[in-house]
């Protein structure tokens, strides 16, 4: 199946979750590429973060193109094309609430609420929970309490459509200026999705969200999982962890905060490359000492023009679960 007929066919898909909610599709939505922004974290030979850097010390090049960079921020400030430099990060929390997770909610919940109580002040949230659907429990909001009551009132549900669900939050993730990111709790098996990782993977490489995936499984329960989640965070710049107890859950979502902390947002226009389809992205730091260091960001983009995704009807909440303590 070529690539654009299945792109033809996720559209489909897309449109009529709309048309079932009553709602119009969103014609003027479209994927762009005119501006091509990345995330990207620099590392030295020892793991540490590496600040500081400059534009001047960035070489971007798509297909063996250099590039020349407009935007470039560090840290908390991010690029906007349209009011220049914005604060904080948008991060779009997907908590898997299917009854794969049920034994686990109270200390996944407090593995997130974790995450949330350190994020920065000037970083927005919102807590997505999914099982066969996705519920907005609460939109981008500064106000860090609430997103932290949001994710104390875990729901149960039954089957897990995550490549589903995980494709809606990356439409409503590409609708957000400035800097941002995705971070899924899940156990990782879907059994209930339409959309198959490397569809979503088609879309996530445009849109440039960095996916962050913390799994309650381990690698050698499920090698095919395994590989579709590890193609979905490494070509977007994210990272993949796999966490079984609460202990390295919280670890795990400790790397992802100090990521998105120490991590740049450049963005350039690029030059004239009438290569149709994926669109390699090579980042290298040009001082001496760059070469023993690693760049961390997505992989490319797929030249295609507009991709439209869909929104997604509003679940209603379950029934709550109450909390349990002894997280190991």
């Amino acid at each position: 199946m070529s690539a654009t007929f299945k792109i033809l066919l996720l559209s489909i898909w897309t449109n009529t979750l709309l048309l079932r909610a009553g709602d119009k599709p969103d014609a003027n939505f479209q994927a762009n590429v005119d501006m091509v922004v990345l995330t990207l974290s620099v590392t030295d030979s020892k793991g540490n973060y590496v600040n500081g850097l400059k534009s001047e010390d960035l070489r971007i090049e798509e297909d063996g193109i250099p590039q020349r960079i407009k935007g470039f921020a560090e840290g908390a400030r991010s690029f906007d094309f349209s009011r220049d430099l914005t604060e904080g990060t948008k991060v779009f929390v997907l908590f898997d609430t299917s009854n794969w997770m049920y034994d686990r909610f109270a200390c996944a919940s407090d593995a997130i609420a974790e995450f949330v109580r350190r994020l920065g002040p000037a970083d927005s949230i919102a807590v997505y929970k999914f099982s066969r659907n996705l519920y907005r429990a609460v939109s981008l909001t500064r106000d860090h309490d609430e997103a932290l009551s949001a994710v104390r009132s875990a729901v149960a549900g039954d089957d897990t459509a995550l490549y589903n669900t995980l494709l809606l939050t990356i439409r409503d993730a590409a609708k957000a200026a400035g800097k941002k990111a995705i971070v899924v709790f899940s156990n990782g098996l879907d059994n209930a999705s339409v959309v198959t990782p490397d569809d979503v993977l088609a879309v996530a490489e445009n849109e440039g969200v960095p996916i962050y995936i913390v799994s309650t499984r381990t690698k050698r329960m499920d090698p095919l999982t395994m590989e579709a989640l590890q193609r979905l965070t490494a070509r977007t710049g994210g990272r993949l962890f796999w966490a079984e107890s609460w202990q390295t859950q919280t670890q795990a979502f400790n790397l992802v905060r100090l990521d998105l902390a120490n991590s740049y947002t450049v963005a350039y226009y690029p030059f004239p490359n009438y290569k149709q389809g994926f669109r390699r992205i090579t980042v290298s730091i040009v001082s001496p000492t760059g070469r023993k260091y690693r760049v961390q960001t997505r992989e490319g983009y797929r030249a295609q023009g507009h991709l439209p995704i869909a929104n997604v009807p509003r679940e209603n909440p379950p029934r709550a679960i109450e909390s349990r303590t002894g997280c190991k």
